[in-house]
């Protein structure tokens, strides 16, 4: 009930690709449109003054109803932040942000930015728990990824394009030997052209859905596989709807009519279009499989099934969850239970989590705080931990990126890294101590902790006494005397915020030292260590900023990093 209030202000959370696209246009689109409603002028693009250029827009969205782009992500950027934060469904989160990162996709690419609320809502998160194969086909068919790694565009000798630039009057029309070309056909000649440029086959999906997503890089395919597998999904694109979708391809939808799209071997799938006129017919082979000449749409989802019930495939996924959930590098008896498993239930993913869970390597003293949190983890840890109320929650977005991860802008599809070393550096160890340092303090804006409260508010009479009781209240279940040992000079070091803030900000350790061989000496300042090495501490300066240091410090220990 509560993350459904902290939601309920959120209008852009619901909408399908097709409002997207209308209600937060492209700069471009945005210019076109204000330029048809005569707000603008076309011959003063780029020629007039930028502040009153920018004022003129700014008007002409408010009285159309369009807002920026910029609001679009920041809406999705906070309910992921809030659905962490306040969900009672941990898992469902965590698997959420694992298959996203699996089958990556990055607002750095304009072309698919807008799709990936839409993404993450209806092809991600519900399928979370279900099977492998249909993630991978939804993905596969979802805008985002189809602009992403551009599949959209990849066609085969028959295209639809190659058709439409056939037609002999509008060669006519466009032949400049014959008469001088008017601005509205120099316009149509520029559109043919590039729609041209972007016509063949395009691998980059083919590629990645076999290393990255599937088969892993030792998988057992070769170039061989992969471009044979890129021209059975030739045809797979986006729908056209609003600016989407080249000149040529709409108005063959246009021509054909909707009601008629099926019979001609057209299959539309909300947004998802497989358009047989650019579609390879030839036979093609793949990891020894042969694909009949005259196959369709049917053979790419036959190849996409194939490729999620794979032996590799079962490993390959097996491993990368245990070493989200279990280690940095989990056993091969593990990888092989879970693979088993991934086979013989058809790539359910609830019973390959299930085995994982029941295993004795999860549960084992070497998989125990063996993983380094991400900064998202981190972040999400400590306002649960706390009992934050977050009213702000791209602040606390803003300090996930200043620790190293700026969600869903991870450029290469990959996804981020799930290893520690990815993670833990110097820069990035100050940045982890002064995010807690600063949420206990409170000078985060938008995000609220009483910590006297987390203790029943009964006061703590020392330092050493709020260190003890704190760890075990922020993290429970654990062994915390050894943390409590190490960190004992430190909650009372005095100007301890202030120096790890301008460390933090120069991006420098010029405070930590020459002896850093750790993770745990890289936290702590050059001071702290000598005091810890002579058993000398410093009174707090009065109990609530002694507290809040107290606290601080514990969020940024090395035992609060592991999860």
């Amino acid at each position: 009930v509560l993350l459904e209030k902290k939601l309920a202000g959120y209008d852009a959370l619901n909408l399908t690709n097709t409002e997207v696209s209308e209600k937060y246009p492209r700069n471009a689109e945005l210019i076109k449109l204000a330029v048809n409603k005569g707000f603008i002028k076309k011959d003063s693009i780029g020629k007039a003054d930028k502040n009153e250029y920018k004022d003129i827009l700014t008007d002409f969205m408010k009285k159309n109803g369009y807002k920026p782009r910029p609001e679009l992500f920041r809406q999705f950027i906070n309910q992921k932040i809030l659905r962490a934060s306040y969900t009672n469904n941990q898992l469902q989160e965590i698997l959420t942000d694992f298959w996203f990162n699996h089958f990556n996709v990055s607002i750095t690419k304009p072309q698919c930015a807008e799709f990936i609320p839409a993404y993450e809502r209806d092809v991600i998160r519900p399928n979370v728990f279900g099977k492998f194969n249909t993630l991978l086909v939804q993905t596969a068919k979802s805008p985002a990824m189809l602009f992403y790694l551009d599949n959209f565009s990849s066609s085969g000798n028959n295209s639809e394009v190659s058709e439409a630039m056939n037609v002999p009057q509008l060669n006519k029309r466009l032949n400049p030997s014959k008469k001088a070309l008017n601005a509205t056909q120099v316009k149509a000649l520029e559109k043919l052209k590039n729609a041209k440029k972007n016509q063949g086959l395009n691998e980059n999906y083919a590629r990645e859905v076999m290393e990255l997503h599937t088969l892993g890089v030792d998988g057992g395919y070769t170039q061989q596989d992969v471009t044979q597998a890129a021209r059975i999904l030739t045809g797979w694109t986006v729908y056209p709807f609003g600016d989407y979708g080249t000149g040529a391809l709409k108005k063959t939808l246009d021509r054909i009519g909707e009601d008629k799209l099926t019979s001609r071997g057209f299959v539309r799938d909300k947004d998802f279009l497989f358009v047989p006129g650019r579609h390879d017919m030839e036979e093609k082979t793949v990891l020894g499989k042969k694909f009949a000449a005259g196959g369709g749409y049917n053979e790419g989802v036959e190849l996409l099934n194939m490729l999620a019930h794979h032996k590799s495939t079962a490993r390959f996924i097996s491993r990368k969850l245990a070493i989200r959930f279990v280690s940095d590098d989990p056993s091969e008896v593990l990888v092989a239970a879970m693979a088993k498993t991934f086979l013989d239930k058809d790539g359910d993913i609830r019973s390959v989590l299930t085995t994982m869970i029941y295993s004795p390597e999860f549960w084992g003293k070497t998989a125990l705080r063996n993983k380094t949190k991400s900064p998202f983890e981190l972040a999400i840890s400590t306002v649960r931990g706390l009992n934050a109320e977050i009213t702000q929650p791209y602040q606390l977005y803003t300090w996930i990126t200043k620790m190293g991860q700026k969600m869903y802008y991870y450029q290469a599809p990959t996804g981020f890294p799930d290893n520690g070393q990815y993670w833990i550096n110097t820069g990035s160890l100050l940045n982890r101590m002064n995010f807690g340092l600063s949420i206990a303090a409170q000078r985060i804006p938008g995000i609220k902790v009483d910590l006297g409260a987390l203790n029943n508010n009964h006061e703590p009479e020392s330092a050493d006494a709020a260190l003890a009781t704190y760890s075990k209240l922020i993290m429970p279940e654990r062994s915390v005397d050894e943390t409590v040992k190490r960190l004992s000079s430190m909650v009372s070091e005095k100007g301890l915020a202030q120096r790890v803030d301008e460390a933090a900000a120069q991006k420098q350790a010029a405070s930590m030292g020459n002896s850093m061989n750790s993770e745990d000496d890289l936290i702590m300042t050059q001071d702290t260590r000598k005091k810890q090495n002579k058993g000398q501490g410093v009174q707090g300066q009065g109990n609530y900023t002694m507290l809040a240091q107290v606290v601080g410090v514990i969020i940024g220990s090395p035992e609060f990093q592991r999860k």
